[in-house]
């Protein structure tokens, strides 16, 4: 144990001083923190606190990090456990936390801090596709929140904070009931949309991996779907491989996105049946085309073989909504109306995760089902036996 020293300031005053050993850092490298006080009993109490929490676990070392330090160290830690793609949707969502108080040290930093971060970046946080400055969407800062949270949990994890500042920090209920007034939630299709869909694109070239979007799998899916991945005399699909887009540009092309993702689902019969006849056109189109032909294996292909991705895919799928005068949806939104109407349709939940390729059925309910009142049509009917509908009238 080292001693405590007396020390002469040049000002006269006195103080004491020891050096006490703190364990070391992830690098392995010795941590030594000076203790400087008035007296040697303060020495002393300061010297035996930082001793029983090295010994409890509890210790936090002084550090000068900033919060947006951190959150570059957290970022490459996440590369472990996430897709390049998921890294860059995480720091393009940190990008307000980095400009408003990235510069803050992480020891510092405060639950109100966190708080009027938030609440600042709800009222003028929008960047792109709208006047800098204005609101952001109550959901998009829920998104910066929730990883705001785990940089700083894990940074409690690490001991480099004693607990996490953003824990209890939430988007104002003022500030919900207004995105919910001024930016009204889009619908995924009804089930007569979807069939009216259906109908209408019967004759497009593309019918087939649309049907595929309509039964429930990712864009990124339908577009990384190989023939191989398929076995047209036993009806399965096996889904393996993704052809996502990072920036709506560049291409990456990998495996699922998560365990739970590699699955292998029937084919519905119509999907089956349109499939094989877009297998048949392909050969007809490479015959046609001759040595002009790229033979790549994937399913979704131009007449010329050339894959397509998901932007081509989803574009196309507008070109055919505005001719069907449809309301507009996205595509990844066929997937909620998929699962919405086979929870409604009595699917257990087991399988409706399964068949969504996720390991949470509470999550798949949570997120991607949404009940209309075409829905409920069942539950009216039940409320007439409970309100004596099948009484006979009084004359």
């Amino acid at each position: 144990m080292a001693e405590i020293k007396k020390v002469t300031l040049q000002s006269g005053k006195v103080r004491y001083r020891t050096v006490v050993d703190a364990g070391r850092d992830e690098n392995g490298k010795r941590i030594q923190l000076t203790i400087t006080r008035d007296t040697k009993t303060e020495v002393k109490a300061e010297r035996n606190r930082i001793e029983h929490q090295r010994s409890a676990g509890t210790l936090i070392v002084p550090s000068k990090i900033t919060l947006g330090e951190w959150l570059d160290q957290w970022l490459q830690y996440k590369k472990r456990d996430v897709e390049t793609t998921t890294i860059r949707t995480y720091r393009l969502a940190l990008v307000h936390v980095y400009d408003r108080i990235g510069h803050v040290r992480l020891q510092e930093l405060t639950e109100d801090q966190v708080q009027d971060c938030i609440d600042d970046i709800v009222a003028n946080g929008r960047r792109k596709g709208g006047t800098a400055g204005t609101r952001l969407a109550v959901s998009t800062a829920e998104g910066v929140l929730t990883r705001l949270r785990e940089a700083l949990k894990r940074a409690a994890v690490r001991k480099l904070i004693a607990e996490s500042p953003a824990q209890f920090v939430r988007v104002s209920l003022a500030d919900r009931k207004t995105d919910k007034r001024e930016r009204p939630e889009a619908k995924p299709w009804a089930l007569a949309e979807v069939q009216k869909f259906i109908a209408g694109i019967e004759r497009d070239r593309l019918y087939a991996p649309l049907l595929l979007s309509l039964m429930g799998l990712r864009p990124a899916e339908v577009v990384g779907l190989r023939w191989s991945d398929l076995d047209l005399k036993l009806a399965t699909l096996e889904m393996v491989n993704t052809r996502t887009m990072i920036g709506n540009v560049q291409v990456l092309e990998k495996d699922a996105k998560t365990a739970a993702g590699e699955r292998v689902l029937p084919l519905p019969g119509p999907v089956l049946d349109a499939l094989k006849k877009f297998r048949a056109l392909q050969a007809r189109e490479r015959l046609a085309a001759g040595e002009g032909y790229t033979d790549s294996g994937y399913v979704v292909v131009d007449q010329l073989g050339i894959v397509r991705n998901t932007r081509h895919l989803r574009e196309h799928a507008y070109r055919l909504m505005r001719e069907l005068e449809m309301r507009r949806v996205r595509l990844y939104d066929a997937r909620h109306s998929c699962l919405s109407y086979l929870a409604v349709s009595g699917v257990p939940d087991v399988v409706l995760a399964a068949w969504a390729g996720h390991t949470n059925a509470s999550f798949t309910k949570r997120k991607y089902v949404h009940v209309d009142v075409e829905d409920m049509r069942a539950a009216a009917t039940a409320w007439d036996s409970f309100h004596g509908g099948d009484r006979k009238a009084p004359v």
